[in-house]
């Protein structure tokens, strides 16, 4: 069977979202069968195991980000990969950073890289906003305080320079305003002894 040529494969592809999961496939009446062949044809290309996008999306610079965040829907884009999409770092992750509330099921995702911690289940949904990856695609991600939080309270693994530089970034943004949001997260979070001093020297 000629994928290219066959309408109805076509128009149950055209009826998913430009980036779905082999189970939105099934939903849709695409057996594995068929989206091998919508590979093979170009249609559609595999982006991780069990998670495709379709040949005419919108080009998009995170495909790795949609592709972990379509495998682990109940994770949240945390660390450094939050920072490089709110564009507090320059630096490109090696690896898609996401976190899972404590105490639940760890996602095992090696391609694309992926990074998963575990977050307090209380904190879990603090700070949580909406990231465009692609048109019309949006993904979990932490909010830029609360990453910079965040970095602030995992500086030992991220390193304590990328975590001020994120913090400085960030206040020269949002300016003395932002002061309020930070030490209000850094509260929640039982970090405002790192916060605070932190702010108060960025902003000396």
């Amino acid at each position: 069977m000629n994928a290219a040529g066959n309408p109805r494969l076509e128009q149950r592809l055209a009826g998913l979202s430009p980036t779905f999961t082999t189970a939105q496939a099934r939903q849709a009446l695409l057996s594995p069968r068929d989206l091998a062949h919508l590979v093979t044809e170009g249609k559609t290309g595999e982006l991780s195991r069990g998670v495709y996008r379709r040949a005419d999306a919108p080009e998009t610079a995170h495909a790795d980000v949609l592709a972990v965040c379509a495998r682990a829907p109940r994770a949240v884009v945390c660390g450094e990969s939050a920072l490089a999409l709110h564009e507090l770092v320059d630096d490109i992750p090696a690896a898609v950073h996401i976190a899972v509330p404590r105490g639940s099921r760890r996602p095992t995702i090696s391609c694309p890289p992926t990074v998963v911690a575990q977050y307090a289940a209380r904190t879990f949904d603090l700070g949580v906003e909406r990231f465009e990856a692609a048109p019309g695609e949006t993904v979990p991600l932490y909010g830029a305080a609360r990453s910079v939080v965040d970095a602030m309270r995992h500086r030992g693994r991220l390193g304590e320079t990328l975590a001020l530089s994120a913090l400085g970034r960030h206040l020269r943004r949002s300016g003395r305003g932002g002061v309020g949001e930070l030490q209000h997260l850094a509260r929640e979070l039982d970090a405002l002894s790192v916060v605070r001093p932190a702010v108060e020297a960025v902003l000396a």
